[in-house]
């Protein structure tokens, strides 16, 4: 009888420990993590900081469970996201977490919320996590490599011989490196990929596959981290980041040579012609657009235009194009003389932010070369035209906006316009 009661209490006091890992030792920072710059994304007790990928409040299925988040496995391709309320550009983050046998599972970092974007993962790089040993059993379907734990998602695999992952059920870590493109891959201490961001193998890579038909993925240097249920229940724990500088790029967005660098939308004529960049209307008299590959979203941004013809054109920022032809961001106007050039319009939704005044229009020179010069930090939007301030615009939702630099050409035909000297430096 004694015996019998030693056993029960062993196990009772076993359980409680096991418990407790969670929920007492987890989600708290040392003294040298917070004077590291260490901050929690999870405090253990609530979902404080996270709400539903597009919306405004949490409403699942995820919740609290022991210390732990829980995803409760009722999400699916389509729904279930979660995301930090802050976005994060340059950052160290770990976690540990564990799935469900034959679950599946994700950390995305860099998501972009925008009403064109449905699900985070046409944005979001995403750390795969998931139940290799069990998958096909439980599923019916064999994984391919690029869907296997600890992939940079259909991008990079690591060597599978050489990785070290528990089994389901059972505690992993897992950490993101992210450092101005360089990111690192760890699971449970050991790298599992490392690779450059925006280098032309990942756009290699990028533009083939999984990613063929979702021309924003990867491409926004910042946004927000986010935990996925893919219908499998999922827990996670510790989830702690730190914040790294970040370097500052400046160089020349055109070579004077060819349109490296560039991606064009529409059948507009964007060519090279005397070490300047030409765009005219073409054969279809429709809106064109020629937009950076890559995105900027603070920035002190130079440029020189001519208007050879019809000046009806303009420079997108933090905006991206849905193809065929469809642009969503801010354009700050370049038009004909009395048509706001310098101005800022909204291409979707508000329409004209800041319309010029009728005495700074003689500030444009017609059949001349002319400086723009536009300044994005943050929700404050400058420019100037030929060393004149133009416009200053504070808003909010300008603020939150990602995307690339774009040249627009406009529809109705007729129109020709020079650039050069296009310049960029990071803010």
């Amino acid at each position: 009888m004694k015996k019998t009661l030693l056993i029960h209490f062993a196990a009772a006091a076993v359980a409680l420990l096991c418990l407790g890992a969670c929920s007492e030792k987890a989600n708290q920072l040392t003294s040298k993590e917070k004077a590291e710059g260490w901050q929690l994304l999870f405090d253990g007790e609530s979902l404080n900081g996270w709400r539903d990928f597009g919306g405004t409040e949490l409403t699942g299925p995820w919740k609290v469970e022991d210390g732990c988040i829980l995803a409760e496995g009722e999400g699916s391709d389509a729904s279930g996201y979660i995301v930090t309320d802050k976005e994060y550009t340059n950052f160290d983050l770990k976690w540990e977490w564990k799935i469900s046998r034959g679950g599946n599972s994700g950390m995305l970092y860099h998501v972009v919320e925008n009403p064109a974007f449905k699900v985070p993962y046409v944005t979001g790089p995403e750390y795969q996590l998931i139940d290799d040993e069990n998958w096909e059993e439980v599923n019916g379907y064999p994984l391919e490599q690029w869907q296997r734990c600890a992939v940079d998602y259909a991008m990079y695999v690591p060597d599978f011989d050489a990785r070290k992952l528990n089994p389901a059920g059972e505690w992993n870590s897992s950490e993101i490196i992210f450092d101005n493109g360089h990111v690192t891959y760890l699971l449970n201490g050991e790298v599992t990929v490392e690779f450059d961001a925006w280098t032309p193998d990942w756009y290699a890579r990028k533009n083939s596959g999984k990613w063929e038909n979702a021309p924003e993925y990867g491409l926004s240097r910042t946004g927000h981290i986010c935990l996925q249920d893919h219908g499998y229940p999922a827990w996670f724990r510790n989830i702690k980041i730190k914040e790294l500088p970040s370097k500052t790029i400046e160089k020349d967005l055109f070579n004077g040579k060819d349109l490296t660098g560039w991606d064009l939308y529409g059948t507009d004529l964007w060519y090279v012609e005397d070490g300047d960049l030409i765009c005219a209307s073409g054969p279809d008299n429709t809106y064109g657009y020629l937009a950076t590959t890559d995105y900027y979203d603070d920035f002190d941004l130079t440029l020189e235009f001519l208007q050879e013809a019809d000046g009806n054109s303009g420079v997108f920022f933090r905006s991206f194009v849905e193809p065929p032809v469809k642009v969503n961001g801010w354009q700050v106007e370049v038009a004909p003389k009395n048509h706001d050039t310098a101005g800022i319009y909204e291409s979707y939704g508000r329409g004209w932010l800041w319309r010029i005044p009728d005495e700074k229009e003689n500030i444009l020179k017609e059949g001349e070369w002319n400086t723009m010069r536009i300044i994005a930090e943050g929700d404050r939007i400058q420019t100037f035209l030929n060393g004149e301030p133009m416009t200053d615009l504070t808003d909010a939702k300008v603020g939150k906006g990602r995307g690339r630099i774009a040249l627009q050409i406009h529809d109705g035909g007729g129109i020709k316009v020079r650039w050069r000297n296009i310049h960029i430096k990071t803010l």
